[in-house]
C-alpha cells in the first residue's frame, strides 16, 4: 500500500529533521521512517473502519426509533438496505481487519458528531435514494453504493481531514493519497473472497521496503558528495541563502538518481519537483529542476551512471 511517492515524502521529512537534531543516529532515523509509514498503512484500515462504523451508526438509530414511546409506521418499518449491504458484512468480518486492529486498536467513538453528520450527509444524498429505491441490491450495487459515497463523500472530505491531522502529526501528508487506495480496494472487493478478501500489505513487495531503506541510508551517508555536486551548480547563487527545504529534496533527489539505476531519471525528476511544488518555496521547483538536470548531464557525461 505505501507506494513510492509517500516514501518519497517521508524521506525528505525524515532527512530535513535529521539536519535539524544535534543527535544524529542513522538507526534512530531508520526507525523513524519505518513508524511513519506504519501510520500510514494505520490510516488504509481506519478509513476502511469508517464504513463498519457509518452503518452501526445507522444501525443504532433505526433500533432508537424503534423503541420511541410512540413509534411511526416508518420507525417500525425502515429501510434495511445499509443494515443488509453485504459489502459491509464482508468488510466487517474481514480477517485482516480484525487482526490489524486487534494488533494495533483504533476506535471512531471521539467523533460521534462527524459520524452523525455525514451519516445525515449521506441519507439525504441522491446516491442514497438511488440506492434504496433498488427492490433486492446485489452485491456488486452494494458496494458500489459505498465507493460511490465514499468518493463523494469521504475523499477530500476537509472536515475528516482536520480530525486525521489532529489524531495523528503523520498523516498530515497521507490523508489523500491513502484515501485513494481506500477507493482502489473497494474496487477490488470479490464476494467469492468471503472474510479471506485480501487488502493492500504495507509495502507492495520487499523491493519497496529495501528502497526506502536504502534511500535514506545512502542520502545521509553520500551527503558530501551530493552537496558538492549541488554546489559547483549553483556558483551564480549565494549557498548559504538557498531554501534549507531545496537543499534537502535535491540531496534525496540525486541519491535516488545515482543509487537506483532501474528507476528512470525523469521519473526521479519529476517525483522530487512535484514534492518541491508542496513543501519549498513557490519557486522551488523551477529552481531545483534546473539544478538537477545540470548535474544529471553532468554524470551522464562522466559515464558515472547510464540510466534509461
Amino acid at each position: 500500500m505505501i507506494n513510492r511517492n509517500l516514501i518519497r515524502i517521508r524521506i525528505v521529512q525524515i532527512v530535513y529533521s535529521w539536519y535539524q537534531n544535534t543527535n544524529k543516529d542513522l538507526r534512530s532515523a531508520e526507525k523513524e521512517l519505518l513508524f511513519g509509514l506504519q501510520k500510514s498503512h494505520d490510516l488504509y484500515f481506519y478509513l476502511l473502519s469508517l464504513m463498519v462504523e457509518l452503518t452501526k451508526a445507522y444501525e443504532s438509530r433505526v433500533e432508537a426509533k424503534k423503541n420511541k414511546h410512540l413509534p411511526s409506521w416508518e420507525d417500525l418499518n425502515p429501510n434495511t438496505h445499509l443494515i443488509d449491504n453485504k459489502f459491509i458484512q464482508q468488510l466487517r468480518d474481514n480477517r485482516q481487519l480484525q487482526h490489524h486492529f486487534a494488533e494495533r486498536p483504533m476506535v471512531w467513538d471521539a467523533d460521534n458528531s462527524f459520524l452523525k453528520n455525514l451519516l445525515d450527509t449521506i441519507l439525504d444524498s441522491d446516491t442514497y435514494k438511488n440506492y434504496i429505491e433498488l427492490a433486492a441490491p446485489s452485491y456488486d450495487e452494494d458496494r458500489e453504493f459505498w465507493r460511490k459515497c465514499f468518493k463523494q463523500y469521504i475523499y477530500l472530505n476537509e472536515e475528516l481531514d482536520e480530525i486525521l491531522e489532529d489524531e495523528c502529526i503523520y498523516w498530515n501528508d497521507d490523508v489523500e493519497i491513502v484515501q485513494s487506495f481506500v477507493l482502489k480496494t473497494i474496487k477490488r472487493f470479490s464476494e467469492q473472497e468471503g472474510a479471506n478478501q485480501p487488502l493492500l500489505p504495507m509495502f507492495k513487495d520487499e523491493e519497496d521496503r529495501t528502497f526506502a531503506l536504502k534511500l535514506l541510508h545512502d542520502t545521509i551517508l553520500n551527503e558530501d558528495r551530493y552537496r558538492t555536486l549541488i554546489e559547483k551548480h549553483t556558483e551564480k547563487w549565494d549557498f548559504d541563502r538557498i531554501a534549507f527545504m531545496d537543499m534537502i529534496i535535491m540531496q534525496v533527489a540525486l541519491s535516488e538518481i545515482c543509487t537506483f539505476e532501474s528507476i528512470p531519471t525523469n521519473v526521479s525528476l519529476n517525483e522530487y519537483i512535484e514534492i518541491a511544488k508542496s513543501y519549498s518555496t513557490p519557486k522551488s521547483s523551477t529552481f531545483i529542476n534546473g539544478i538537477l538536470d545540470a548535474i544529471v548531464q553532468e554524470i551522464k557525461a562522466e559515464k558515472t551512471i547510464f540510466k534509461n
